[in-house]
């Protein structure tokens, strides 16, 4: 893993994102083009105890979007709710379940250098029984495969059957369950790009956020540990 220099942002800059936002739109290279920040040091982490941070820098959408405005305002919102159980607040990633999974939908939101990358992401055979390719509905429940909504601490890495993957915890009602139904990030043939070219959308998981396997380093790399993945069908 790579690691990177984080930001402290300031917490009236949060505050006035949320405004900002409405009616606004994200997108891959402009989050903000005008953002200053000092540097913060990386918090160690464990599944049970986080340690609080100060809130996340203010964002200046622009257009085109990659990332919807209300869903925008609705992880900023959960940002802002579970400021005190996520250790770096300087980038967030958005799985954007409105979309089908054979579209980039799990957005990289980089809110300190203002970029965004996007990637493919599987959702759970419980929230699409028939494989149409389109999240059909969320569950919360053991034994579900579904996927769940809400906001997750990315936590520890471990290597398990999918080889190295990184727990999450459920900070929401909708998805507190995660971590005792092992929803986790993971690499899997099933996400890989040539799954659309030959059947039009990827497989599905049990509920975990599974991309590509050549994608993999990536995305820990982004993702890190301590910050938030925020999941809805908005």
């Amino acid at each position: 893993m790579v690691n990177m220099v984080e930001a402290a942002p300031t917490r009236r800059g949060l505050l006035k994102t949320a405004g900002a936002l409405a009616g606004a739109m994200v997108v891959p290279d402009a989050v903000s083009a005008a953002m200053r920040a000092t540097d913060a040091k990386r918090v160690p982490l464990t599944s049970s105890s986080l340690a609080p941070v100060r809130p996340a820098p203010r964002v200046v959408p622009s257009s085109p979007r990659v990332v919807r405005p209300e869903l925008m305002r609705e992880a900023l919102a959960a940002m802002e709710r579970h400021g005190s159980r996520l250790a770096l607040r300087d980038r967030m990633v958005i799985a954007d379940f409105s979309a089908p999974s054979n579209q980039a939908r799990f957005h990289f939101i980089d809110l300190v250098s203002g970029k965004s990358v996007s990637k493919l992401v599987a959702h759970g055979s419980g929230s699409d029984p028939g494989h149409t390719g389109f999240l059909q509905r969320f569950s919360n429940k053991n034994g579900s495969n579904a996927s769940c909504e809400g906001a997750f601490l990315a936590s520890d890495y471990y290597v398990g059957k999918h080889g190295k993957s990184q727990r999450l915890i459920g900070l929401d009602p909708t998805n507190d369950n995660a971590l005792a139904r092992a929803i986790v990030v993971h690499g899997a043939w099933y996400s890989n790009p040539d799954m659309i070219r030959t059947h039009g959308r990827l497989g599905r998981s049990q509920g975990c956020f599974a991309v590509g396997e050549r994608e993999l380093a990536e995305v820990f790399e982004r993702l890190g540990q301590g910050r938030m993945i925020y999941a809805a069908k908005v």
